[in-house]
């Protein structure tokens, strides 16, 4: 007879839950370069559960060493030397009024000294030699013009 038929009890079966086992997750290590030329040994682990896993043997990565800081930082360096420099360029700022102040005077004296050398030979020319001994004499006499031609 058949387990489903009627007038039998139904059979339970056994029945078998599976539940998922979460997977740890594996850290990476680092990818180290590897040189042409040169090639890694081989290296084999065995796991607890016995299996055997083989691969290359990577060395850990190195750190690089971490920049020491200088004592004294760029910009108090530079701020100093900008000190430096202007202290430099004070001492010449203070002289420099003093030498415009003698610049002008000088061209102020030379500017005198033309003019009294030009008033001196405009004298001569006036109040000179009334004699003229060689020089061209020109008459003017009245002269007419008429429409822009000089009928003289």
């Amino acid at each position: 007879m058949h387990p489903e038929s009627p007038g039998h009890a139904p059979v339970e079966q056994a029945v078998t839950v599976h539940r998922p086992v979460p997977i740890t997750p594996v850290q990476a290590a680092p990818l180290v370069p590897v040189q042409p030329g040169s090639i890694p040994a081989v290296a084999s682990i065995v796991l607890p559960d016995g299996r055997v896993v083989t691969g290359y043997a990577i060395e850990p990565a190195k750190r690089e060493p971490i920049a020491t800081k200088p004592a004294v930082s760029r910009t108090a360096v530079n701020i100093a030397l900008g000190g430096i420099g202007f202290g430099a360029v004070c001492g010449g700022l203070f002289l420099l009024t003093p030498f415009i102040a003698a610049l002008a005077a000088f061209i102020h004296q030379l500017v005198i000294l033309a003019a009294v050398i030009f008033s001196g030979w405009a004298a001569v020319q006036i109040f000179g030699a009334s004699g003229h001994d060689g020089g061209t004499t020109v008459n003017i006499r009245k002269a007419v013009f008429k429409r822009n031609h000089f009928h003289g």
